[in-house]
């Protein structure tokens, strides 16, 4: 009985045999392609800039990819350079440009290598999940140079001017970011975050930014943090043991920095939209 409430929800999904087949042709494919790059990170503790290397960087997949692809092809410098602008496009470009060297030429035979990179990162996955993680202002420019067939001479001046087009309009700056952004999303393909955000290091609000606008990623509490979640609450518990940690790693600019933030008075004290009650604020728990 419980087998035909279930055919029942997937009828209405795939109402014909046809549909049905499809999906299930699908999913057997799919089961036969590699599993896609999972990241475990813990005790990341505020660390910000060694968390948004490591995973931007995906511990060196990224170096090991471009050696991969390109070989002797090219010196370990421009392979240092490629991996470098793929970890840090904005920072990177703007330093290119202010240096005059952001040529025809260079934005090019950027393009050119980073859609290489891109093809073999993506290699993992359905044409449709890549589809579905390219950016939406030039996911069709994208899918059509990662087919590309050079020995296909009627495509061949079809795909060049593609990339001539992108960088007569003045658009390869975006582009290259986006296909930077691209090799990121599809080098990693889901991450995993087991506890400690927080306490300790500098700047867990940075950390927490990087994760929000990460595309697939799931998060296991630590003490740590829920003792950041209690003090925010108002618990004076928690308040006393996130300040007892901060004096004692030296993080009370983190502090200072979070109180800065908070609305403010005219008379320079802090704002409080909702007053907490007499038995909460002196931390204890009604039944």
């Amino acid at each position: 009985m419980r087998d035909l409430d279930y055919l029942k929800l997937l009828a209405k999904e795939y109402p014909t045999v046809k549909a049905a087949s499809s999906e299930i042709i699908n999913l057997m494919a799919i089961r036969g392609l590699p599993k896609g790059t999972e990241y475990f990170f813990s005790d990341l503790h505020g660390e910000y800039e060694a968390f948004i290397h490591l995973l931007r960087s995906a511990s060196g997949i990224i170096r090991e990819k471009i050696s991969e692809t390109f070989g002797y092809v090219i010196s370990d410098e421009e392979e240092i350079a490629l991996a470098n602008l793929i970890y840090y496009p904005e920072r990177n470009i703007r330093r290119i440009q202010k240096e005059g060297k952001f040529t025809e030429d260079w934005q090019r035979i950027t393009i050119y290598r980073l859609v290489r990179i891109c093809k073999e990162v993506s290699s993992k996955f359905t044409r449709s999940k890549v589809r579905k993680k390219m950016p939406p202002a030039f996911a069709y420019i994208i899918d059509e140079l990662l087919h590309v067939d050079y020995n296909d001479d009627n495509k061949k001046v079809y795909y060049d001017e593609i990339i001539h087009s992108i960088i007569d309009i003045e658009m390869g700056d975006q582009f290259i970011m986006a296909l930077c952004n691209l090799i990121q999303n599809l080098t990693v393909d889901s991450l995993h975050i087991i506890g400690d955000i927080f306490d300790r290091g500098p700047r867990a609000d940075i950390i927490m930014d990087e994760l929000m606008h990460f595309h697939d990623v799931d998060i296991q509490w630590g003490n740590h943090d829920i003792s950041w979640m209690g003090a925010a609450t108002g618990n004076l518990a928690c308040i006393c043991n996130v300040l007892r940690i901060a004096i004692r790693y030296n993080g009370l600019a983190v502090l200072e920095d979070l109180v800065r933030a908070l609305p403010h008075g005219h008379d320079g004290r802090l704002v409080q939209d909702d007053p907490l009650p007499a038995d909460r604020d002196q931390g204890i728990a009604r039944p």
